[in-house]
């Protein structure tokens, strides 16, 4: 895979940095300079904002002379606050950094500008992985029309504390106690029993901290890792099925998995995203946390994290089957900010250089599914979290990209949440009222028609 990246990048590495080079000094077309234009994005409070910002400042800003502020909303509020301005079809921001899951969303209801011909022009299908210009830029899947250009490919994966993994007194009563050594576990299997020698055997430690419900898709996106693992799956995306799917016995196993995980973690984790797990973390309560990539620089400052030396990652284990859940962004260009569509435009060619891409990269938590990262001889080095992160990318699978996702994700949030963190009714249960519920939202949208 490796060996055929760099083929790929070797033969468009000139073509890829000369598209924002050659239209230094330009003006808009109109006779009109860049300079002193402002472009306005919007996205979500954590480092690879920060990154975006910074690295814009540094290379674009000095180019062209247009001002780059990148307005950052809490992630209990982003995705809320940009489909207000959406659905007013205003033009606050010129380009919303938004989640894959509303791709369809932003293509069908016009909200997004599309990229078709912009992408096919400038050479941008060579550059990034099929697999993340189709997450974050396709609509429909399959179809090759474009919305937007991947900004942030997000695995999720587990840190986890070496010391404690291999620590002597931990091994041998793991081991007496389960018949195995303790080790980075392959199974969901394994992970369990080990958070459950550590909250049942370790005075003052719980066995892992996981995702509750943020009231937007934390609790989907930790439930659709279990669900494919054990050999489940959301629905079928072609048909829209889901009946018979969503409450198959794999993806049910899935959640009776998450309900132990959950039990096994600490206390007040009910509404618990990025931040809390790192909190449960660096505060030396558990063993290992599920988290996003671009959520863990936190856990490589060495001022935040009193474990930073003994902090290690490994990747998603395997139960059934071996997916995670894939978390990120895209670039969209908004089409009601019409008056700054060229400047916009003037910023995506420049995102998709080389030069831009390998910058970004170097920033702890910024990675993206492009060649230029993908093959840098000092990517992996950069940064303790990339190694899992290039290893994650084939594993990587998607929630529901379609207009309605929003139902989808309150609809499981609520109703399996129920169950998982309340402790009410069976998996069953709620797997079969999601199924039913599920296909309601489908049936009204249309696509059983």
């Amino acid at each position: 895979m490796k060996k055929k990246y760099l083929l790929v990048l070797l033969a468009v590495v000139v073509a890829a940095s000369m598209i924002f080079v050659a239209t230094k000094g330009k003006d808009d077309g109109g006779g009109k300079s860049f300079e002193g234009r402002t472009l306005r994005v919007h996205w979500a409070v954590f480092a690879p904002s920060d990154a975006l910002q910074d690295i814009a400042n540094k290379q674009f800003t000095p180019a062209t002379g247009i001002k780059v502020i990148v307005e950052q909303t809490p992630w209990s509020d982003f995705t809320k606050k940009y489909n207000a301005e959406l659905i007013a079809r205003g033009d606050a921001w010129d380009i919303i950094i938004g989640d894959s899951q509303d791709i369809g969303n932003g293509a069908e209801h016009g909200h997004y500008l599309e990229l078709t011909d912009f992408v096919d022009e400038n050479g941008i299908r060579d550059l990034f992985t099929p697999e993340s210009l189709s997450a974050f830029g396709e609509w429909p899947k399959g179809s090759g029309r474009m919305y937007g250009i991947p900004a942030l490919t997000d695995p999720t994966f587990f840190a986890y504390r070496k010391d404690l993994f291999e620590s002597p007194k931990h091994m041998s009563a793991f081991k007496a106690k389960y018949g195995y050594a303790l080790d980075v576990p392959e199974t969901w299997e394994q992970l369990i029993d080990i958070a459950e020698y550590f909250k049942e055997d370790v005075d003052g430690m719980y066995g892992v901290a996981v995702y509750g419900d943020n009231g937007y898709d934390s609790l989907c996106m930790f439930g659709e890792t279990l669900i494919w693992n054990y050999g489940g799956d959301l629905g079928n995306f072609e048909t829209m099925q889901v009946k018979g799917i969503i409450n198959n016995e794999g993806s049910i196993n899935g959640i009776k998995a998450y309900r132990r995980l959950f039990e096994l973690g600490p206390p007040g984790m009910g509404t618990a995203f990025f931040e809390e797990v790192n909190n449960a973390y660096i505060s030396g309560i558990v063993p290992m946390i599920f988290n996003y990539l671009a959520t863990l620089p936190m856990l490589e400052n060495k001022e935040a994290n009193p474990f930073y030396d003994e902090t290690a990652y490994f990747v998603t284990p395997k139960q059934v089957n071996h997916a995670t859940s894939l978390g990120g962004q895209a670039m969209n260009v908004i089409n009601y900010a019409e008056k700054n569509h060229d400047i916009a435009l003037e910023f995506l060619k420049w995102w998709v250089t080389d030069e831009a891409q390998v910058a970004y990269g170097m920033y702890p938590g910024s990675f993206n599914g492009s060649y230029a990262i993908l093959n840098n001889k000092d990517f992996a080095k950069a940064s303790r979290l990339n190694p899992v992160g290039i290893e994650s990318m084939a594993l990587l699978k998607d929630w529901w990209a379609v207009p309605v996702y929003a139902k989808t994700i309150r609809t499981f949030a609520e109703t399996v949440g129920r169950y998982v963190i309340a402790g009410e009714g069976t998996a069953e249960g709620a797997m079969n009222s999601l199924a039913d519920q599920w296909h309601e939202i489908f049936d009204e949208a249309g696509y059983y028609d």
